[in-house]
């Protein structure tokens, strides 16, 4: 393989960049997220941030000329049949794309919860400290717990089979498994073969639950090896999923700069965001304390949560009207940037952290996106 094909970037390579930067498992379970159109083999040098892909944006694409768009909103994001040019939706605008070779690819609630996400650049401009998600989620451990029954003298012989076929590995240590006696019983009906005690009778037998862990992708053989180790005709035993632990999750809460008023936090978020379209609700001259940051149209969401339960004040995009009369009611503000303008200030961090992790690879931010409001 030539050097120039070993330095060759792909769709896929930075796909699968922006899927460590923004995990599709820390997705909602609604979005959809990761590459959305494309060919993982092809070329690219260039990539193109946005939030929504519009006309305009893709413009700026073509003309780039740029191999991939990161769009924050997923254009395509409900199931759809037909792929038209001249349909006037966003169905539209990805058939023209890919009909141009434009990769499209949209990271969302991914990169909301994501470490370094847009949460978490929303509560740098609030200057936020001792800042964590408002809500904990987990991901797929990828792990199972594997439990079963065994006689005392058979329990490390089964435990052993086990642990060859891949059970009982925690980091750097093998053969883990957690052991209770109890008293196994059992009736052998006709037909069956017991090779513990009888058939025709109520049994009870000494026994070990043992429980060791297992990748999931080796539970076949797992299996496989504990029923042929284990003594018992028909051994009984359970698996249960295990999730991952808990690191990220929805929105941000943290603890504002002393003396922060309504006034004075929306000031300087106006102005940090450059946004046109920012309401409050509350008071100006309110103190503030604690905030709860959720990009988007988070309404009164975060009060839902038990760490933004007790906030001073929601940060979001977009408020409904009900949704800032409830929040008045219970003595809460809250700063709506705009929808947009909310999430917008995530991308040049994405795009440095993009271009950081795959060297040689252009990535700039669209300037033809922009947001659909302006004040009248």
């Amino acid at each position: 393989m030539s050097r120039k094909s070993r330095n060759r970037i792909t769709i896929g390579d930075v796909a699968a960049v922006l899927d460590m930067l923004a995990p599709p498992a820390m997705a909602q379970s609604w979005d959809n997220v990761g590459l959305l159109a494309g060919d993982r083999s092809v070329s690219c040098s260039r990539v193109l941030l946005c939030i929504d892909l519009t006309p305009a944006v893709l413009d700026e694409a073509m003309a780039g000329p740029y191999q991939m768009i990161v769009a924050y909103h997923p254009p395509i994001f409900r199931p759809i049949k037909r792929l038209l040019a001249d349909s006037g939706q966003t169905d539209a605008l990805v058939h023209r794309a890919v009909a141009s070779g434009i990769a499209i690819y949209s990271p969302h609630t991914a990169l909301d919860a994501a470490p370094g996400g847009t949460n978490d650049v929303l509560a740098g401009l609030c200057d936020l400290t001792e800042v964590e998600p408002f809500e904990y989620t987990t991901e797929d451990g990828g792990q199972c717990k594997i439990v079963t029954f065994v006689p005392a003298e058979k329990v490390d012989a089964v435990a052993f089979a086990m642990a060859a076929a891949g059970a009982g590995r925690i980091g750097g240590y093998e053969l883990c498994s957690y052991r209770v006696r109890g008293e196994g019983t059992f009736y052998g009906t006709e037909g069956t073969q017991p090779r513990v005690g009888r058939r025709g009778r109520l049994e009870k037998v000494p026994e070990i639950r043992i429980e060791m862990v297992a990748p999931r992708g080796r539970l076949p053989e797992v299996i496989n090896a504990l029923l042929r180790a284990h003594p018992y005709e028909e051994p009984a035993y359970d698996i249960y999923p295990l999730a991952g632990a808990p690191s990220f999750g929805i929105g941000r809460t943290g603890l504002l700069p002393p003396k922060t008023t309504l006034a004075g936090l929306a000031a300087k978020l106006k102005a940090r965001t450059g946004s046109r379209v920012a309401v409050v609700v509350g008071h100006g001259k309110a103190r503030l304390t604690r905030a709860a940051v959720c990009v988007g149209a988070a309404g009164s969401l975060p009060l839902e949560k038990p760490r933004a339960a007790d906030c001073d004040v929601i940060i979001t995009g977009e408020i409904r009207h009900h949704e800032a009369l409830a929040l008045l009611r219970l003595g809460k503000t809250a700063i709506a940037l705009g929808h947009w303008e909310s999430e917008r200030p995530a991308l040049p961090s994405l795009a440095t952290r993009l271009g950081q992790a795959v060297p040689g690879l252009s990535v700039r931010v669209s300037r033809k996106d922009t947001g659909p409001f302006a004040l009248a």
